[in-house]
């Protein structure tokens, strides 16, 4: 019986209520091998934390289903919202050594060495983003656990525990793996507890916990609020949107030859997308009425609508504005061998709330990076990934604009914002160009199309998913 210091216990409850009501979200990771008696530590933390905000994570062994998915899918899904605690009874550490040591590959592509890279990344995104990250390890003596195991072999309804515990360490070779883990100088180090005497290794879970939130939570008393400030040229001038877009046109009879080919061609490419397990991941992004929707409708036209989804961006909802800016994303991320449409996407953090002054510039250009190795991870769980930024010109803009006010059809499509937007017009056009030059990488490629002309616009972006598809596919097949 696990015997609790009555004021860590009190203290502990204190510091999560203040945490909950500053808005800071927490979570504790729990690590330990079989037997270890990470079980009954986590219950009594999880005891001691209000069950309003407080949500318990267990981190099974993947199904098919997860397997499917990039690996750190699981993780973004289960982010704690603003103010709440997550306890993660085994994590994205425990996973990856399922991973590596199964040699998971059935379902989807993980490129596995790069893996470790991915976590850490996504524990540093968080921690830059308010997350307070806790990390422990429990452990104790082989002879300790043995025992334990025994005990429990000599219950006839707990036989059954003792049997996946000895086959998972038969199987994985975890205590060498998380002990790699705790020497690597890490961002967010790890706090060892030993299990064997149960009574002092609670009270030291306890007592880490509410140094670390207390610490937090003066460090956000003392913090000054960054002031948001428009950082822009005065005189700007562009280097990537200097198109003649008189020269970027199609006719109208080589379109309609055209892109019915190109149509049937992206459903073959579909279907070959789908037997390989391969996900593709087409962003859109542009100035307001650039014709992403059009371009869009124009690429998924002749496809199977049980393989792909579409995602159309608008403003946060509060539960999404509660989390990470990349969590509303990831958890729509598709599956392997399907394709997902994000009609704008998570590069709203360095445009809209760069220029509309949502986000400090300290957020905004550390977002960068973070996207960067988003997209990257997805990558390195197979996908394909392929960003385009449909340009077009102030005149057509604005001609565009009229047309829709006049047509009773189209009114829908042209809101004030949209307006206000055109008044920002050069803001937008320098975050825009910053956000290509600082994001555009070999494994998630920007593609500038000029938009003037829809129809080329349309068979260009088809021509350019086709290409990197099949080159893709090529490579598979060698």
């Amino acid at each position: 019986m696990i015997e609790i210091d009555d004021e860590l216990e009190f203290r502990l409850g204190e510091m999560t209520r203040k945490t909950h009501d500053m808005n800071i979200p927490v979570m504790i990771i729990i690590e330990g091998p079989p037997a270890s008696g990470k079980s009954r530590l986590s219950n009594a933390l999880y005891m001691a934390l209000d069950a309003k905000y407080t949500d318990f994570v267990a981190t099974r062994p993947p199904r098919d289903i997860d397997l499917r998915y990039p690996f750190m899918q699981r993780f973004w899904n289960h982010l704690p919202k603003a103010g709440d605690v997550n306890i993660h009874f085994r994590s994205w550490y425990a996973q990856y050594i399922e991973y590596k040591e199964a040699g998971i590959t059935d379902n989807i592509d993980v490129d596995i060495k790069e893996i470790s890279a991915d976590m850490e990344n996504f524990e540093r995104t968080l921690d830059q983003n308010g997350y307070e990250i806790i990390k422990f390890y429990v452990n104790t003596s082989e002879e300790v656990r043995q025992k334990h195991l025994d005990k429990l072999k000599e219950n006839p309804t707990l036989k059954w525990k003792a049997e996946e515990f000895e086959e998972h360490l038969e199987l994985f070779d975890y205590e060498k793996e998380m002990q790699g883990f705790i020497n690597q100088k890490q961002q967010i180090p790890w706090t060892e507890i030993d299990f064997e005497n149960k009574n002092e290794a609670i009270n030291t879970m306890f007592k880490t916990i509410i140094d670390t939130l207390e610490a937090r939570v003066e460090k956000e008393r003392t913090t000054a609020v960054e002031r948001i400030v428009s950082d822009f040229t005065k005189y700007f001038e562009s280097e990537l949107f200097t198109f003649d877009f008189d020269k970027e046109k199609i006719s109208k009879k080589d379109y309609k030859d055209i892109l019915p080919e190109l149509q049937l061609k992206m459903r073959d490419i579909q279907f070959q997308l789908y037997q390989h397990k391969i996900p593709l991941i087409l962003v859109y992004e542009g100035m307001d009425a650039a014709g992403k929707g059009g371009n869009i409708k124009r690429t998924r036209q002749r496809l199977d609508p049980t393989g792909y989804t579409i995602n159309a961006v608008s403003a946060p909802s509060d539960i999404e504005l509660a989390h990470h800016y990349l969590w509303r994303f990831a958890t729509d991320i598709p599956r392997s061998g399907h394709i997902g449409f994000f009609d704008r996407s998570w590069y709203g953090r360095v445009l809209v709330e760069r220029v509309e002054g949502f986000a400090s510039q300290k957020e905004w250009t550390q977002a960068y990076d973070e996207i960067k190795d988003f997209e990257k991870s997805l990558y390195n769980s197979g996908a394909v990934i392929l960003k385009f930024f449909l340009s077009l010109d102030k005149d057509e803009q604005l001609e565009r604009f009229e047309e829709r006010e006049k047509n009773i059809e189209k009114q829908w499509k042209i809101t004030k914002e949209d307006w206000r937007n055109r008044a920002k017009w050069d803001e937008y056009l320098e975050a825009s160009e910053d956000m290509i030059k600082e994001t555009d990488t070999g494994y998630a490629p920007w593609h500038i199309i000029p938009g003037n002309n829809k129809k080329y616009a349309r068979i260009e972006v088809l021509k350019k998913i086709i290409a990197a598809c099949e080159k893709v596919l090529n490579d598979e097949r060698n």
